[in-house]
């Protein structure tokens, strides 16, 4: 056999073939080439050598196949990720924070939205009962709708919840179960206001969102505790 042919039966072997092979050629004193193809006209059976090759010629095919798509996902994600990472230097920028106490519990949400001509929105206020990916969900909903509102472009939004942010970010096919409603709405909007970028930030880099949402909290436990209305800047949103 020439070396050609060779090649084609050490790429058809698989690891434990070539191994035995080896062995083989050692023992009976074989060239490689003499081994491989004794092994491999075992491992053929009545079937045949060449039906052998084909048939680990389209095992070969649909690996690098799979390869190739696991290769160009990873570059996808990598590419999101650097995307998401990169601050706007102009345009809008919002931070967003959901609470809920105890967990589930009373929901408390925070946001801010800043444009680049001065604008400024506040959003705190209660939303109901849930548990935390829910809160930080609906302030991110709270968020985007105030930015629909205001004809923001060019939105950068950060949160500190990496629930939320790789749910939105990776999409249905890969989203959190349970959460799809939530996700369907946020992306609507996050359609409507044209190019959004979401990533996630540390705790201590969203300390405004996280103030109003603590606050939103705090006035409905005063409420709940003196019966008494929150105060009049507790929930809702501040323009400038």
């Amino acid at each position: 056999m020439h070396k050609f042919e060779f090649e084609i039966l050490a790429t058809a072997a698989f690891k434990g073939e070539r191994v035995a092979a080896r062995r083989l050629a050692a023992r009976m004193e074989l060239t490689e080439l003499q081994a491989l193809l004794q092994v491999l006209t075992l491992a053929a059976g009545v079937a045949g050598l060449a039906e052998l090759l084909a048939e680990r010629e389209q095992l070969r095919l649909r690996d690098e196949q799979r390869r190739t798509a696991r290769q160009a996902d990873a570059a996808r994600k990598l590419a999101l990720r650097q995307t998401a990472l990169q601050p706007t230097v102009t345009g809008w920028h919002g931070w967003f924070d959901g609470s809920a106490h105890p967990n589930p519990g009373r929901i408390g949400i925070g946001a801010l939205l800043c444009g680049p001509d001065g604008q400024r929105v506040e959003v705190s206020r209660r939303a109901g009962y849930g548990n935390s990916s829910e809160a930080e969900y609906l302030a991110l909903t709270a968020l985007l709708e105030e930015a629909v509102k205001a004809g923001a472009t060019g939105l950068s939004v950060c949160g500190d919840s990496q629930v939320v942010v790789n749910d939105v970010n990776l999409g249905a096919a890969r989203g959190a179960k349970g959460l799809e409603e939530y996700r369907a709405h946020v992306v609507e909007l996050m359609s409507a206001l044209g190019a959004v970028q979401l990533r996630w930030v540390p705790r201590h880099r969203n300390g405004d969102a996280d103030r109003l949402s603590q606050q939103a909290i705090a006035n409905c436990r005063e409420s709940s505790i003196g019966d008494e209305p929150a105060e009049s800047g507790a929930a809702g949103h501040l323009d400038s």
